[in-house]
């Protein structure tokens, strides 16, 4: 905990755009003092902490990193927006390309989901799940780290590091999908015929909105396949 308050308080005064020596002197404290908490070298008492939430306006739930959340909300499954809901500030605003592919995922995601929900296996939608996390945590840092003004403090892994753990964890996720679905000796059977039955036809039939978007999906992931395969 003491070490997310470090990182926490670093990223807090990075992302102001505000120099330590400032920070101290609006905390109160000595530049040095403030030094050594953001480096993890002394700890500060609770009193300090408050302090610091109410200065940068966020809770001490978020600084002391037991919440993602600025304002320190545990996440609820009724505070999440809808999927089709608008998402403020997007970049989409009607660019017909970013549009057509993120409804092409999030439809597709639909039938995925549906479909865990149908297996009622636990294990099989937390690997699938956590798969996904980390695809999307992938594309999401290297677009933030792409720009060399992002505070580099938001991630606990730093960046020497995190495409190798990254990609392993996936590795690891993607063995533990197998083991959920196969079996430890990869022999068995799917758990659920009935619910793994993935026909184009049974498709359509059950997801006569989202079936399309599925198969387009799976065409132009095919072709990028493909053209992996041609370059060779």
């Amino acid at each position: 905990m003491a070490m997310e308050f470090s990182r926490i308080l670093t990223l807090l005064r990075k992302e102001r755009g505000i120099t330590q020596k400032q920070a101290a002197q609006d905390l109160g404290i000595s530049q040095a003092q403030l030094s050594h908490y953001e480096k993890g070298i002394r700890e500060c008492g609770l009193a300090f902490v408050v302090q610091v939430a109410d200065y940068y306006g966020v809770s001490c739930d978020y600084l002391l990193g037991r919440s993602a959340e600025r304002s320190g909300q545990t996440i609820r499954v009724e505070d999440l927006p809808d999927a089709n809901a608008a998402t403020s500030g997007s970049v989409y605003r009607g660019s017909v390309l970013p549009t057509m592919y993120k409804k092409l995922i999030e439809n597709s995601l639909d039938i995925l989901y549906d479909k865990l929900q149908e297996s009622g296996d636990k294990e099989l939608v937390t690997a699938i799940s956590r798969y996904l996390m980390l695809a999307v945590y992938k594309v999401f840092r290297q677009l933030y780290d792409a720009c060399p003004r992002n505070v580099k403090g938001m991630f606990r892994i730093g960046g020497a590091r995190w495409q190798a753990s990254a990609d392993a964890a996936m590795r690891l996720t993607e063995a533990d999908l197998t083991e959920v679905l196969t079996g430890e000796d990869g022999t068995r059977d799917s758990k659920d015929p009935a619910t793994m039955a993935l026909t184009t036809e049974r498709l359509t039939h059950d997801y006569p909105r989202h079936a399309t978007s599925l198969l387009n999906l799976v065409k132009n992931a095919e072709e990028s396949m493909r053209g992996l395969h041609s370059a060779e």
